[in-house]
């Protein structure tokens, strides 16, 4: 039995019109998610909660990039701890940190806030290691016999 090749087509085109629609729908509800979480907070500080992983590292990339025009010293990223997260395992600050070794940033979790990342812009050293995001990585799964998974 032969289909209606016009028709599935037309279904086609439908589909990929509400793909858009949506993927357009989700960037605008990520920004607004962005702002309404930042319009507080102090300058060199941002907080990703309530974004998915790819949004959270566009939001880094902006920071990161306005942060070094603007000479700032440090970016403070709240990543949260992924108490929101499935198994409560943290997805966002794994990415980061990620990111953070691509760009050869340093970065080190706040010794006050387990979910709050603090990364320097200007290459200097911190703590212990240089540009490093291994150091990072060693400290986010506390028990040295624990697994973490980035």
């Amino acid at each position: 039995r032969s289909g209606d090749g016009g028709r599935a087509h037309d279904l086609s085109q439908e589909g990929k019109r509400h793909q858009a629609k949506q993927d357009q729908l989700d960037d605008q509800a990520a920004e607004w998610i962005f702002r309404e979480n930042n319009k507080d907070q102090p300058r060199g500080t941002i907080d990703l909660h309530g974004l998915y992983v790819r949004e959270a590292l566009e939001q880094v990339e902006k920071a990161i990039s306005g942060g070094q025009r603007a000479g700032l010293d440090e970016l403070r990223i709240i990543t949260g701890k992924g108490n929101h997260s499935v198994n409560r395992q943290a997805k966002i600050k794994p990415a980061v940190a990620e990111m953070m070794d691509k760009y050869n940033l340093s970065a080190e979790i706040d010794p006050h806030n387990s979910g709050v990342l603090v990364v320097d812009l200007q290459g200097r050293q911190m703590g212990g290691r240089t540009r490093d995001a291994g150091g990072l990585v060693d400290r986010m799964g506390g028990d040295k016999d624990d697994c973490v998974i980035m």
